[in-house]
């Protein structure tokens, strides 16, 4: 396994998220339109990709939520390459690099239906929180934080 810092004009990045938003459209069907608006990728300067044999497997990134706080966003791992802890070591790597920045907090955002990704973010220490932002009365929408 290798795990690769880049930013989001790396096209391995680019070609997991396109798989990670055909996955949400179908989950989140009609609603998914309200989420793509904040999912950009033109500004994400702190990606990881996780290689299984050269092969991009997984994904994740984070942008600045403020001086102090990072939110962790398109997290994704390949259908062929899940049930490996993929998910968490990104998870793992995120914050890492989040504290070599000087943040000292990650928030988040995903789906009630996402009970892997729920799974993941709670067994690495998240806590649920009232949602934040544009968050706020999406009743599909959780949110979670955790001190770095």
């Amino acid at each position: 396994m290798i795990l690769k810092r880049t930013d989001s004009t790396n096209k391995d990045f680019q070609s997991l998220v396109k798989l990670l938003d055909a996955d949400l459209a179908v989950r989140n069907g009609e609603a998914q339109a309200f989420f793509d608006q904040f999912n950009k990728l033109d500004t994400i300067k702190n990606c990881i990709v996780v290689y299984i044999n050269e092969v991009p497997a997984a994904c994740g990134a984070f942008k600045k939520f403020d001086e102090e706080t990072i939110e962790i966003k398109r997290m994704y791992t390949h259908p062929d390459f899940r049930k490996r802890g993929l998910a968490t070591t990104i998870v793992e790597e995120l914050e890492t690099w989040g504290k070599e920045l000087n943040y000292t907090k990650a928030v988040l955002e995903t789906s009630l239906g996402q009970n892997e990704a729920l799974s993941v973010y709670e067994k690495s220490g998240y806590v649920r929180i009232p949602n934040y932002g544009q968050y706020i009365g999406i009743d599909k929408s959780v949110c979670y934080e955790k001190v770095l």
